[in-house]
């Protein structure tokens, strides 16, 4: 996973990191959500390919219906429906777990995910102009966001990862 996601945050403006995490970082950004929300990876043939992950999207209590989306598919690899089925996985967990809305946070120059997020039903909920900097210039933040329950799933909070049936998953 960190070696597709290393050249988005050295060559691009994809990731607002400056250096990719180290591998022992890495794993436990991994490590610290996996009970609580999923950490997928899309394999072909045994070689990893994309992954995708939901995390919460901010930290106070109030905001537990929400949760946001990181999914990076190795570079030579899309266009091939990787990204649609990983988002599409996510999506299904996040309803079946009693979300709200799923969040994505996009930089502006980043068409090709703003396309993609469009195409999977997100809408943009705002954009911060030059709101980060990096490879000698400003870029904007684009905030997107995807309902994928109503606002009666608040009868309860959201249930962790670790909740959901093997039979659910195994339908994914």
């Amino acid at each position: 996973m960190l070696q597709i996601y290393a050249p988005y945050v050295e060559q691009t403006t994809v990731s607002a990191e400056y250096f990719a995490p180290s591998p022992a970082t890495f794993s436990a950004r991994m490590q610290a959500l996996k009970n609580t929300f999923p950490v997928l990876v899309y394999e072909e043939e045994g070689e990893v390919l994309g992954y995708a992950y939901l995390a919460p999207a901010f930290e106070r209590r109030a905001f537990s219906w929400d949760c946001d989306l990181s999914l990076y598919v190795r570079r030579d690899a899309r266009g091939g429906g990787i990204g649609t089925k990983l988002e599409n996985a996510c999506a299904r967990i996040a309803k079946e777990l009693g979300y709200r809305r799923i969040y994505s946070l996009v930089t502006g120059e980043n068409e090709a995910s703003l396309a993609f997020h469009k195409r999977a039903g997100y809408h943009i909920a705002a954009e911060l102009p030059q709101a980060l900097y990096k490879q000698g210039r400003w870029l904007s933040l684009i905030w997107l966001e995807k309902e994928v329950n109503d606002a009666a799933c608040a009868q309860a909070f959201p249930r962790p990862f670790s909740a959901l049936s093997a039979h659910f998953l195994e339908e994914l």
